[in-house]
């Protein structure tokens, strides 16, 4: 006759047998280890069992009187989508350094990448990507595209339609040198007509209080490179821009050979209009990106 304890005993044996092989199967199942070759299990590079290339990573390059949180609704919509994004704090100082600033975040980001810039942000782009062969395509959202000579100051008023100058505050400083420098914002009061338009009004009387300046300076730089003489480029006229004006942006956009889509939408676009945003930055990813 066995006794309980001894009952037992066999019983918590067994028990300790099978967790151990149970766990020694997950380890080997975990570490994806066969015939000494370790399984590739990366979301991204495994869809039900074939190897696809990983997404190139989405970079975004925000403009005047703006700032990152500017692409919140685009980076949900991309990330959702499965693609990595990098929001890129732009200085705003000028377009030699602050496209300096930009490659410093590029040189970073491994792999291939789209690089999009709206508004100003379009100016820094096309000279950050100049010669950088990980850049596999441009989106410029209501953004300037300059040529090499040319300045923001003066594509926007190649064609009448901008109301900037009028919605203007700017804030003159000593710069430790001792010269003066002059930053430009929109007036808060201004703000929502001038720049976004279609926002809802809470959410642009937030956007007022929180801009970004951009040196006057910056707007009067002229552009020294052109990325999209020789990169894939992709952009969206807004219609009901105020900042600049929609034939300004067809005219770049045509001179680029752009793949141009037109929306009757603001200056803030990526805010008014996420998706639409998302939408064409993906198929610039998939176009390019195979």
């Amino acid at each position: 006759m066995v006794s309980n304890k001894s009952g037992r005993k066999r019983l918590v044996t067994g028990v300790v047998s099978t967790l151990t092989a149970g766990l020694a199967l997950g380890a080997f199942a975990l570490s994806g280890t066969a015939n000494g070759v370790a399984a590739d299990t990366t979301p991204e590079t495994v869809d039900a069992g074939r190897h696809t290339k990983p997404k190139p990573t989405i970079v975004l390059e925000h403009g005047a009187f703006a700032d990152g949180s500017s692409w919140n609704g685009v980076i949900a919509e991309l990330r959702a989508d499965g693609y990595p994004v990098v929001a890129a704090a732009n200085p705003l100082r000028g377009p030699s350094a602050d496209a300096a600033a930009l490659r410093t975040v590029l040189d970073h980001v491994e792999g291939p990448k789209i690089l999009v810039g709206h508004s100003y942000g379009g100016n820094v782009i096309s000279q950050a990507a100049t010669d950088d062969p990980d850049v596999k395509a441009l989106v410029y959202v209501a953004a300037f595209l300059p040529a090499p000579g040319e300045s923001a100051l003066e594509l926007t008023n190649k064609f009448p339609g901008s109301t900037l100058p009028d919605a203007l505050d700017p804030v003159t400083y000593q710069q430790g040198d001792g010269s003066t420098a002059t930053d430009l914002y929109i007036q808060q009061d201004e703000f929502r007509r001038q720049f976004a338009a279609d926002v809802p009004a809470k959410q642009a009387a937030l956007m007022a209080v929180t801009q970004r300046p951009i040196a006057q300076a910056a707007l009067e730089e002229k552009a020294t490179s052109a990325a999209w003489k020789t990169k894939p480029s992709w952009a969206i006229v807004t219609t009901r821009d105020l900042n600049i004006p929609a034939a300004a942006q067809r005219f770049m956009a045509e001179r680029a050979h752009a793949h141009t889509t037109e929306v009757a939408a603001s200056h803030s676009v990526a805010v008014s209009h996420p998706h639409l945003v998302a939408d064409i930055i993906e198929r610039a990813a998939r176009t390019t990106v195979r």
